[in-house]
């Protein structure tokens, strides 16, 4: 076989007094069903198939390696709620979780509530989006994603006999929520074009959901909707949200029938979260800083000015989420990038720190339904220690081991992580996440992977990866670069990595990666990036800007044709984007995104070798994004590298779904980047 080439059909879009080429804007097909859009992307997979064929030993290695440090028989720590216990149990062999309960008595037996197995049986994809019990026992919702596509469908089951009522409605997002009566529930429909989230219905039990009612509709397209509960179980919120600014509307959970009411009107750039609890609301807000206080007021007057500070706002840390108990709250804070838990009075007093604290790792508030429970569930794990549970006596400060994940064939004293900060090219201080495996490292000659993102002010985590385990054993070293435009440093640092400022985002990948080899961390000749969606961008933009640096990339689902999504208010997440990259509509932010947009300064030069993955019923980043990157690399790039491009023909954004099958691509992504390292293809060679 030879390399597949789309072939060129002149196309041109106009803006801002200027013509840019997009000579491959065929490869767009929206039905997902033009023959000649699927030809062209069988031709790549078998291309892709054909070239690493070399490495089917290897792949299938990986591939039992990690499956195999899968618990065959696991369930999670059962949690109690309204006076039933729930578990999430997988068996030996099964993709998806069987979800089981029981009545809070010595006698009672578990029973099953609902088997994902069952309900994945002939699909190609399955998600659970949401799975919620009315208060009265009687009635189980669930949300599903059979298409990866996040299109849901909300389904209703009858629990006395577990029988399935006629009700579907489709077109919904995962987020749903039941009123106190059991028989109202509350769902979200998406735009059926853009899938935006943006009409809050409600839906009364035995009714037509032709005749269900409209409760919001959010008309600025730059915002989301969701639905969440509150600790009281007295309300429901509506959470409105953009990159910037929140809303959130009020529902009592009594009166479902009653309209909404606004909490706080948004106001830009204002940002909180709401929860509701012993007759006052409770808020998360950045109104007196960026890093974020905690205020509360009663429930019966929540005008700004009758908030009271509950935990002031801190130049050195950072408030991230929050949980409320009879007598105390739990905060969720981050100090110099780290995650620390910290317990405090409802009024916010007598700040205890949490033990198990992260120092290369991550540690969160668990989930813990039950606001009159004197135990607070947590998580920590880090990248040498699996995830594990604890539970933290309020009263008493007894910490209890409840479970830790166990990995078949790990010892955590086999590997040590570090974390260390790098000065970039403007002086700024950069955080980097590394993990190795001792008795391999070789100061200078270990292959190196370095991982990134930096966007929507999402914190790239350092916790614990068994499928990275297989790499490690293989000699690599693993580094995670905490680039701006993430979270780690509060909103300070996302906003110093988005719109104008997108550019410190890939020098700061660029930069932290050749400090990390000057300083004897990897083989100047064996060090690869890997990223995801907006990391797929970072990555990508990389290999325009040092395309020199890397020896291979992995692109997974990336974001390549930043100009073309942004101008097309059609695609799904576009106009809510706006904040993140800007409004190219705008010649501004159009020269601006277009200076860096990876599809659009693909030029005549070498690039390294490239592993391009997408999904072909992928909402989040168009499958005809990396599709046509590809062929333009194809047709410019200089070098006789592998330039790879696999479609999944079946998934979306995520790639496969169930616990094993996920592996399969995963395996063939690793396979990639072990096979370069050591040289297995002629063009390869160090």
């Amino acid at each position: 076989m030879t390399p597949p080439q789309a072939r060129r059909i002149p196309f041109f879009h106009s803006i801002h007094g200027e013509k840019r080429e997009d000579n491959f804007a065929w490869l767009r097909d929206d039905e997902r069903a033009d023959p000649d859009v699927i030809d062209y992307l069988v031709a790549e997979n078998q291309w892709c198939e054909q070239q690493l064929a070399p490495l089917a030993d290897l792949e299938a290695t990986l591939y039992e390696e990690m499956t195999a440090r899968i618990p065959g028989n696991d369930h999670s720590v059962p949690f109690l709620k309204s006076g039933h216990w729930y578990q999430q149990r997988y068996q030996q062999g099964d993709d998806y979780p069987h979800w089981v309960w029981r009545n809070d008595s010595e006698s009672a037996s578990w029973q099953t509530l609902l088997d994902c197995n069952e309900r994945a049986r002939h699909a190609e994809y399955y998600e659970l989006g949401a799975l919620e019990i009315t208060a009265d026992h009687q009635y189980m919702a669930v949300t599903e994603d059979y298409l990866s596509r996040r299109e849901y469908v909300l389904r209703i089951q009858r629990l006395t006999d577990q029988t399935w009522l006629d009700t579907v409605i489709e077109g919904i997002s995962p987020s749903i929520v039941w009123a106190n009566d059991g028989q109202t529930l509350f769902y979200i429909k998406q735009d059926p074009q853009t899938l935006l989230p943006w009409q809050v219905w409600r839906h009364r039990l035995g009714t037509d959901p032709a005749e269900d009612c409209l409760v919001y509709e959010e008309h600025d397209d730059s915002y989301y909707v969701s639905l969440t509960g509150s600790s009281s179980e007295q309300r429901l919120f509506i959470v409105l949200e953009s990159s910037t600014t929140s809303e959130a509307w009020a529902i009592d959970a009594d009166k479902p029938h009653l309209p909404p009411r606004c909490i706080i009107p948004r106001r830009e750039n204002h940002e909180y979260s709401i929860d509701h609890f012993q007759g006052h609301y409770y808020l998360r807000s950045n109104r007196e800083g960026l890093n974020f206080g905690l205020y509360r007021c009663v429930d019966t007057e929540t005008t700004e000015d009758c908030w009271q500070q509950v935990i002031a706002v801190s130049e050195e840390r950072i408030i991230e989420d929050f949980q409320l108990f009879n007598d105390w709250l739990v905060t969720e804070e981050r100090l110099q990038g780290k995650m620390v838990l910290c317990q405090y009075t409802l009024t916010g007093g007598q700040r205890v720190l949490l033990p198990k604290q992260a120092e290369n790792g991550v540690v969160w508030i668990g989930h813990n339904p039950d606001a009159n429970s004197t135990g607070l569930r947590f998580g920590y794990s880090s990248l040498t220690t699996p995830a594990t549970t604890y539970e933290w006596d309020l009263n008493t400060h007894r910490l209890t081991l409840l479970k830790q994940v166990h990995i078949p064939l790990y010892e955590e004293s086999d590997y040590q992580s570090d974390w260390r900060w790098l000065t970039m090219r403007d002086g700024v201080q950069v955080p980097v996440s590394l993990v190795w495996r001792k008795d391999s490292l070789q100061p200078g000659k270990n292959p190196l992977l370095v991982y990134g993102y930096g966007a929507y002010g999402a914190a790239l985590e350092a916790d614990f990866s068994f499928t990275r385990q297989s790499l490690l054993d293989r000699g690599f070293i693993y580094a995670m670069v905490h680039v701006r435009g993430g979270g780690e440093l509060g909103r300070a640092w996302y906003d110093a990595g988005r719109l104008g400022n997108k550019m410190n985002s890939f020098y700061d990948f660029i930069d932290a990666t050749q400090l990390l080899l000057a300083q004897g961390v990897g083989d100047p000749q064996r060090c690869y990036a890997m990223g995801g969606s907006a990391g797929g961008l970072l990555v990508a933009a990389v290999s325009n800007i040092a395309p020199t640096l890397f020896h291979g990339i992995l692109a997974q689902v990336p974001f390549v044709d930043v100009v073309s999504t942004m101008l097309d208010e059609s695609i799904p997440l576009t106009t809510g984007e706006y904040e993140e990259w800007g409004n190219p509509n705008s010649e501004a932010d159009y020269m601006t995104i277009k200076a860096y947009s990876p599809y659009d300064n693909v030029r005549r030069q070498d690039y390294p070798h490239l592993f391009v993955t997408t999904g072909l019923h992928d909402s989040q980043v168009q499958y005809w994004e990396p599709a046509k990157w590809v062929a333009k690399l194809r047709e410019l790039k200089t070098d006789d590298h592998q330039l790879l491009l696999y479609t999944d023909l079946d998934a979306g954004h995520g790639g496969k779904s169930g616990r094993y099958q996920a592996y399969v691509d995963i395996a063939r992504e690793c396979s990639f980047l072990v096979g370069l390292s050591s040289g297995i293809w002629p063009n390869s060679s160090i």
